[in-house]
């Protein structure tokens, strides 16, 4: 199977098409589009999770440590950074942001792509040339020492002053220079700083509002209301920072994320319905992108584990090999359904598991089994934007998965009952009526806590992977 490397070289050999004439204005085709789909669908190699190269590929652009090439979903926040620094440049005055907001939302990764993106305009817009500090805090033998970085930084000329590097910097900030180079401090941790008199926040903000300043400082942290709660003062001094806040990332961005980084990829690697299950829960319980970066390569783990435990099991007997020449001649496709293969939404439900368990869990576990076949129903019926149905609807619902699956339903007086139970427990919620069929039902579990609960039953599985 040829590599992606070697794919890409024979296109580039290739020669290019002639251009269109000057003349004559082409429209371009509605059917170039899937055209060219179907083309590169058709000669992408399938994923094959025994493939240690393909592997790799995989788990490397699943890795918190790979940053991509495009950061979606924190253009708007990036918009305002880049724009805050660029106004600094243009006008050679200092200033300083705080940028907040829960682990896993981008920040860091923004602002590697902020430093990126300005050092290119003040090369193309011909300002004097910008030095860049990026600094963790938790590096930092003494919180102190983000001074000394700054000012071996910094390259003023002029006599040397005696005194701490503080000293030194508020001294060069307070006089007149010939430079006009402005310097951009990236100090991320920030919180790492605070001590018990949190003097060093104080004065690092402080450089900002000397008259001579050239300091742009952005300090990233996690504490939301860090300015508000450690730096009161700061108000009073005239340089309390701009604050910039990222928000957790909703199911709809998380998946966005996922498809973004799994793109580049020449296969499919995840069903879809895997990645939504991943979204949904990391939006629910947390936001933070790195949990689902790591539960998405643990759900690939899982499936390396089958594979293992598949080839261990192999059985090489006379009637096995029959077999298999039977479904080969029935079947062309039958050895490659055998070699390859996507992480599925259980191997997702699995790995989630791992990571967050919650009480409800445990108690759709523990369910009568038509109880479970109920609460599986609800996910049927509330897919979507529908939040509540009637009882009578729910109870088709439930209907139709047990005529389908051979299993004698239950009598409308009897579900009745056993909703009243999932009720008590937890589970749903029922509305106030005379009518039991016309009561109003609405979930009050999370969808993904159900996957949990079912996922490891075959019965179930088969179930939510064809909704």
């Amino acid at each position: 199977m040829p590599s992606l490397t070697t794919k890409r070289r024979l296109r580039s050999a290739a020669p290019p098409p002639s251009p269109p004439k000057r003349h004559r204005r082409c429209t371009p085709c509605s059917a170039a589009p899937s055209l060219i789909q179907d083309v590169t669908a058709a000669t992408k190699p399938k994923w094959n999770p025994k493939d240690c190269e393909q592997l790799k590929m995989v788990k490397e652009a699943l890795h918190v440590s790979t940053a991509p090439e495009t950061i979606v979903c924190r253009e708007e926040e990036q918009n305002v950074v880049l724009e805050f620094c660029k106004g600094c440049v243009d006008h050679q005055k200092a200033g300083s942001l705080y940028i907040c907001g829960c682990p896993g939302t981008g920040k860091s990764l923004s602002m590697e792509k902020i430093k990126g993106l300005l050092l290119q305009w003040v090369s193309q817009a011909d300002f004097p040339t910008l030095d860049v500090l990026s600094v963790n805090c938790t590096s930092l033998v003494n919180t102190t020492d983000i001074f000394t970085k700054i000012l071996g930084l910094s390259k003023a000329p002029g006599k040397k002053v005696s005194g701490t590097p503080l000293q030194q910097l508020q001294h060069m900030y307070s006089q007149k220079s010939s430079s006009k180079n402005m310097t951009l401090i990236i100090a991320d941790e920030l919180d790492y700083l605070i001590t018990k008199d949190r003097a060093v926040l104080h004065d690092l903000f402080m450089l900002t509002t000397f008259p001579f300043s050239r300091c742009i400082l952005v300090g990233v942290a996690n504490a939301i209301d860090l300015a508000d709660r450690f730096l009161p003062r700061l108000t009073a001094l005239n340089c309390k920072p701009e604050v910039i806040t990222f928000r957790a990332y909703s199911k709809d961005q998380i998946l966005r994320i996922l498809e973004e980084r799994l793109k580049e990829l020449p296969y499919t690697v995840f069903q879809h319905q895997a990645l939504e299950l991943c979204a949904r829960k990391v939006a629910a319980a947390s936001g933070d992108m790195r949990n689902a970066l790591c539960i998405c390569r643990s759900a690939i783990e899982i499936l390396e584990g089958e594979i293992r435990e598949s080839a261990s099991n192999l059985d090489t007997s006379l009637e096995e090999k029959s077999s298999t020449e039977q479904n080969l001649a029935t079947d062309p496709d039958f050895v490659k359904k055998q070699e390859f293969d996507i992480v599925r939404i259980d191997h997702m439900a699995r790995a989630l598991s791992k990571t967050y368990r919650s009480p409800a869990v445990d108690t759709i576990q523990s369910l009568p089994h038509h109880q479970q076949i109920i609460l599986c129903s609800t996910m049927k019926q509330f897919r979507g934007a529908k939040k509540d149905a009637i009882l009578g609807e729910l109870y088709k619902s439930y209907m139709e998965i047990c005529k389908s699956s051979l299993i004698p339903p239950a009598g409308i007086l009897e579900f009745s009952n056993m909703c009243r139970v999932l009720n008590d427990q937890g589970l749903i919620k029922l509305g106030q009526s005379r009518e039991d069929k016309l009561r109003r039902v609405s979930p009050k579990v999370d969808e993904g806590d159900i996957t949990f609960a079912l996922q490891g039953i075959r019965f179930f599985r088969n179930c939510l992977q064809d909704w």
